[in-house]
């Protein structure tokens, strides 16, 4: 026990200790005191989760009689149901493609899916800002690894080149919008690299993307025009999407085959279909005036929020919803965070090693639901804060 003990001590010292806390304690706490509660650290991007309206219009067409709130096993047992098997085959025709594959969540799809399809004699080469499920998935897989500098397409061009002879295959695998940075990957490039080297495969995971981006919210690929040319285009419902889980739009033959070998997908309980009623919903809203609105709405804000990061000259440069503002050490980090906690502003500080050392920052997620006067108010807000501090 004295290891844990003393291993708390240390990163309560260095401020890097993580503790959870209850939003909904926290708002009611403002709520009684008569403030402001104004949330920027929730990835519901299109503020579908606290849209009261919409869940009353979506318990109106539903059936309580039939609809189920647990599947109760794996897919491969009985957790494959009728919603599971319509909402599949919406999800690929959104896209075009020959077939998708529902996951538990984000972090079971990218934790699974290399392990399954790398070998000894592949190759991956991802993005030096991966997600965490990315990484495990890469340790877990057989494949040999290198990390390529963010964003930095000759040097991922010069190692395709270098070791495309050495392998059976190549992954490049990356994230079109960067859940720390909030820039975007160049996915147009990544596709011309794959179509000049055909043994090379696209990974992209489009977390941050689904529901943001493109004319129908299907994410960067949509609005880039490739999503045809990526062979593993992994979304999440568990973000704009304000719902559960994960999907991985693919090939027939690739579904098949995963369906046989990822293991988090074997050997998990199905998605409640209650779940995946609800994300089939959300996906028929997504192509809505309703939530193309909102979505130029959110891109206004973003907007607004860009061009103040870039007056502070930062090296990180956002080009979404996701703002980072880099403020250094944890514990400045904190004490910012604090302060905009304290007048209603509830921004988490991310620090080490979610980011890299010295790089702790004010991750601000906008969402739909935030006023342009809100924004207004936090920059200035910030504008004091990061000269106080």
């Amino acid at each position: 026990m004295m290891q844990y003990t003393q291993w708390l001590d240390e990163k309560k010292q260095n401020g890097s200790l993580r503790a959870l806390r209850n939003i909904d304690a926290v708002r009611r706490e403002r709520e009684r005191a008569g403030a402001p509660f104004i949330n920027l650290s929730s990835n519901d991007y299109l503020s579908l989760g606290d849209d009261a309206d919409l869940r009353k219009e979506f318990w109106s067409q539903q059936d309580a009689s039939t609809l189920r709130m647990s599947a109760c096993s794996s897919r491969l047992l009985t957790g494959t149901c009728d919603q599971q098997e319509a909402f599949e085959r919406e999800l690929a025709m959104a896209y075009g493609a020959e077939a998708a594959l529902v996951f538990g969540s984000g972090y079971h799809a990218n934790q699974g899916i290399l392990p399954a399809v790398c070998t000894s004699r592949t190759l991956i080469l991802a993005d030096k800002l991966v997600h965490a499920s990315l990484i495990d998935g890469i340790r877990m897989s057989e494949g040999k690894c290198i990390r390529f500098r963010h964003n930095d397409y000759a040097q991922l061009e010069m190692l395709v080149q270098k070791h495309v002879a050495d392998y059976e295959n190549i992954i490049i695998v990356t994230e079109s919008i960067f859940s720390m940075d909030g820039d975007a990957c160049d996915l147009p490039r990544l596709v011309a690299l794959k179509k000049a080297n055909p043994t090379v495969q696209l990974y992209v995971d489009e977390a941050h993307a689904v529901g943001v981006r493109g004319a129908k919210g299907l994410g960067c690929c949509e609005e880039q025009g490739c999503a045809a040319d990526i062979d593993f285009l992994v979304g999440t419902m568990g973000k704009a999407w304000a719902s559960l889980g994960a999907y991985v739009i693919c090939s027939s033959g690739l579904r098949e085959y995963l369906v046989n070998t990822v293991r988090p997908f074997i050997f998990t309980t199905a998605l409640p279909p209650v779940n995946i009623a609800w994300s089939r919903f959300v996906l028929a809203k997504f192509a809505s005036a309703e939530v193309a609105a909102r979505r130029k709405h959110l891109a206004g804000l973003a907007g607004m929020m860009h061009v103040f990061t870039d007056g502070l000259g930062q090296s990180v440069r956002s080009t979404s919803q996701i703002v980072p503002v880099i403020t250094g050490e944890n514990q400045r980090t904190l004490a910012i965070a604090g302060h905009l906690q304290r007048e209603g502003f509830y921004i988490m500080g991310i620090r080490p090693p979610t980011v890299p050392a010295g790089s702790s920052r004010l991750r601000i997620s906008l969402t739909a639901g935030t006023a342009r006067e809100e924004v207004e108010s936090l920059i200035a807000l910030l504008n004091r804060l990061l000269h106080e501090y």
